[in-house]
């Protein structure tokens, strides 16, 4: 999970329809940057935001009934 927080402004990202190295490449719809993901997060790598990055932030990978357990206010969206 990438931020999409950059020079006070939050970014649209979406699919580019590009791949690099076996891995989707996306953009932002605001600057249409590409932005491809390494380890500590997003990188800029054409465009407005070239060399910059959007840092990887914390999140939690997991089921619904585990996270239902630990967070039983949660409600799904429908």
């Amino acid at each position: 999970m990438y931020s999409r927080r950059i020079d006070e402004r939050t970014l649209t990202l979406a699919p580019s329809g590009w791949t690099y190295k076996s891995t989707f490449v996306l953009y932002d719809k605001e600057t249409e940057t590409l932005w491809y993901p390494y380890a500590k997060g997003l990188m800029g790598i054409q465009g407005h935001y070239f060399k910059r990055w959007l840092p990887v932030i914390e999140s939690v990978d997991t089921r619904w009934e585990q996270w239902k357990a630990q967070h039983p206010e949660s409600k799904i969206l429908r």
